[in-house]
């Protein structure tokens, strides 16, 4: 059960990368900000059910450390990626490539 609830903690930090690098490119508390937070949510809900890890309370602490750090390291590549890149928008995959054809 703690394998699975590990493994469960990485799939929600990197789901919310591309969330937290979206989320620090637009305006504080607009709704692409509400949805860059809430739009990982419903898929970590269907994960968690999935997996049958269900709601149990020793798993929030793992499930909330995930997602907050995958929000906070989303922001932190956004932020390398606007020191290396000359053009950056608030889509990680579309910045990554148009990156790598430069350099």
């Amino acid at each position: 059960m703690l394998r699975l609830l590990i493994y469960e903690s990485l799939i929600v930090l990197l789901l919310n990368f591309p969330f937290g690098y979206w989320r620090i490119h637009v305006k504080k508390f607009s709704l692409q900000w509400i949805l860059a937070i809430h739009i990982p949510v419903i898929f970590i809900i269907g994960l968690r059910l999935f997996t049958n890890i269900g709601f149990s309370w020793y798993s929030y602490l793992f499930m909330i450390s995930a997602f907050f750090l995958g929000q906070k390291l989303g922001g932190y590549i956004h932020n390398y990626m606007t020191r290396i890149c000359a053009k950056i928008t608030s889509c990680l995959f579309m910045d990554l490539i148009r990156c790598s054809k430069n350099h």
